[in-house]
């Protein structure tokens, strides 16, 4: 056992981050998916990892980062979407209150990294960073060997590349895009996040800075909305699922309680119109785990026992 002198900041670093070790690594390594089935796991804020019987590892806004961390002098930075939104400039008590459950730099089998969008809690250079140095490879659809791919909007491709991504290793996405991934296809579609760092002259162009997504996998159809808000345009997509791939089986939405002059997230009834808009059998709301500055009650009930989008949670 190692005495008090041998104690340090580093060594306390190094024993206890991240706070799960390689607890769920190893889970998701170990777990066999069934023909016909998908396996999924919430990495918190709005993270999955998607599992396919076909083998195909799919992580989805994967983010090992964290918040604020000091109170420094007091006022966010120009341009943080609080700032923007409410017109204040003083600190939002935004830190991370959740641990990280999944080690980036422990993980063995990937076959794509996805994005929805530019937001730094939705992106990880710490996973970048370990596909792109340990030149981990997937198969393409025709069996070749390839390096994993990033999968991901415009902007997004572009901040990948300033990390040292290669370009060559991106795929930029828009609605209406298809990327097959193994035995899983996944569908680009409008996203709906009206807090996507716009600036400038407007209408700017969102479909390069955010999109949602449709992963089509042998276990069921699930809709990934990023950090959407509602918008009356989920039943378009809902219509358009439903006709060409049998419908939404699960969905996944950014939910928590909005403050006073703050539309960050949908609340329950945005979350209950979009799973009805979708058609969604499921829907499973997400992000409201991770921010000090946000509260949200997930067993919020449905309008009536029984209802088509009754709000469900992860």
């Amino acid at each position: 056992m190692a005495g008090l002198k041998d104690v340090t900041r580093d060594s306390w670093i190094m024993s206890t981050f991240p706070e799960w070790g390689t607890w769920l690594n190893e889970e998701i390594d170990n777990a066999v998916v069934e023909p016909g089935q998908v396996e999924m796991w919430w990495l918190g804020c709005v993270g999955i990892w998607f599992k396919t019987p076909g083998g195909a590892n799919v992580a989805v806004d994967f983010w090992a980062g964290n918040g604020k961390r000091t109170h420094g002098d007091g006022l966010m930075k120009p341009g943080h979407q609080m700032a923007n939104m409410a017109g204040v400039r003083k600190m939002q008590p935004n830190l991370r209150n959740v641990p990280f459950v999944i080690d980036p730099f422990a993980i063995k089998n990937l076959d794509a990294v996805v994005v929805t969008h530019i937001h730094q809690d939705h992106m990880s250079k710490e996973l970048a960073a370990h596909v792109v140095n340990n030149n981990m490879t997937t198969t393409d659809e025709n069996g070749k060997e390839i390096p994993v791919p990033f999968i991901g909007p415009k902007d997004a491709v572009d901040i990948w590349v300033g990390w040292g991504v290669p370009r060559e290793q991106c795929i930029v996405v828009k609605p209406g895009d298809r990327v097959k991934v193994k035995d899983m296809e996944i569908v680009a579609y409008d996203s709906f996040d009206r807090t996507i760092d716009l600036w400038g002259k407007c209408p700017m162009d969102m479909d390069e800075k955010a999109v949602n997504y449709l992963f089509v996998t042998p276990g069921g159809n699930i809709y990934h909305s990023g950090d959407s808000h509602y918008s009356i345009y989920f039943a378009k997509h809902g219509k358009d699922i439903a006709q060409e791939f049998g419908g939404v089986d699960v969905c996944f939405g950014a939910f928590g309680c909005n403050p006073i002059g703050i539309q960050d997230k949908m609340e329950a009834t945005d979350m209950l119109r979009m799973a009805e808009a979708l058609q969604s059998k499921v829907v499973i709301p997400i992000h409201h785990d991770v921010w000090t500055n946000f509260q949200a009650d997930v067993q919020v009930p449905s309008r009536r026992p029984g209802d088509q989008g009754s709000l469900g949670h992860a």
